[in-house]
């Protein structure tokens, strides 16, 4: 642990991956559960979601003010940004994927796969070429707590993939338990989709898969890449160099490209989700249980838009 408290090198290849002095900023507190970070480069500013609360926040990164950028939000859940500039929601109150268009509209993407409703889409990413890849576990119909209580319509909890030009909707991965967080490597030749499935079944899940993505979007492989350590992971990103940052109950946890755990950023309440933000993407924003913490790495997040 670094004189800071904040880092923990686990292996020596982390030492490289921060400052020690650097510190970690709180930036608003007052959610129930934060989640879903997605950064707006034009407007330097982040979008995330309070699921229980209904709502969405916008911190603008110029001024260090927060807001309430939408209420209600759907129970939305994991957002991201389009080649385009739009946001991309996972809305659990909804059970669908929306979309919001630059004049402010909200349209639906997908909430049904072979006429049957979608379960609570969870977490979403849009891959270069325009297709979206979403999520699709229980966690929003399971109780009135951060959706609707219902029941499932699926034969199971799902990985969809999402064409937005002709509204084609396909099955990529059927061997979840809960699948949750999703993002692609820096080249996009592999996806890592984590599944949070020991919230449901003892002993269950609680991992990071890693699949190889071919030119026409199918999946293979779907190996165990790494396992928490310290309760569940559930969002996560990736750095320019292939890197993976992802969520767990102490903080956040730093993998290299080869399954190694390298190191921790400790946070004060357990992680639900993070992003890369900033003109240069090195500045790691990182939803806390109630709230929006931040921190600035020499290390800068894989281009995503």
């Amino acid at each position: 642990m670094t004189n800071s408290g904040i880092f923990e090198i686990l292996d020596g290849r982390f030492s490289r991956l921060f400052v020690p002095t650097a510190r970690l900023d709180t930036l608003f507190t007052g959610c129930r559960w934060a989640e879903g970070p997605a950064y707006f480069p034009a407007a330097r500013s982040l979008v995330w979601s309070d699921i229980p609360n209904d709502r969405m926040l916008r911190y603008d990164e110029c001024t260090g003010t927060v807001g309430v950028f939408r209420q209600p939000a759907g129970h939305s859940n994991g957002n991201t940004v389009d080649r385009a500039g739009r946001l991309v929601s996972c809305e659990h109150g909804g059970r669908r994927v929306s979309r919001t268009e630059f004049d402010g509209r909200i349209v639906t993407l997908a909430d049904r796969h072979d006429g049957k409703r979608l379960n609570s889409p969870n977490d979403v990413v849009v891959k270069s070429d325009g297709t979206i890849w979403f999520t699709d576990p229980t966690y929003g119909i399971d109780s009135d707590y951060e959706g609707h209580r219902s029941d499932s319509e699926q034969a199971g909890s799902l990985v969809f993939r999402l064409d937005p030009r002709d509204g084609s909707l396909v099955v990529v991965a059927d061997d979840f338990v809960q699948p949750n967080g999703i993002a692609f490597s820096p080249d996009e030749r592999h996806v890592y989709i984590v599944d949070t499935g020991a919230t449901h079944v003892e002993d269950g899940p609680r991992h990071i898969r890693r699949f190889a993505v071919s030119d026409e979007g199918r999946l293979s492989g779907g190996e165990v890449f790494a396992v928490s350590t310290s309760g569940l992971f559930d969002g996560l990103r990736l750095d320019d160099a292939g890197r993976v940052w992802t969520s767990a109950a102490d903080g956040v946890h730093c993998y290299d490209p080869d399954g190694t755990l390298i190191g921790k950023i400790r946070v004060p309440e357990v992680v639900a989700n993070l992003c890369f933000g900033g003109p240069k993407r090195n500045y790691l924003y990182v939803c806390g249980t109630t709230s929006l913490y931040g921190i600035r790495l020499p290390v800068n997040g894989a281009k995503t838009f």
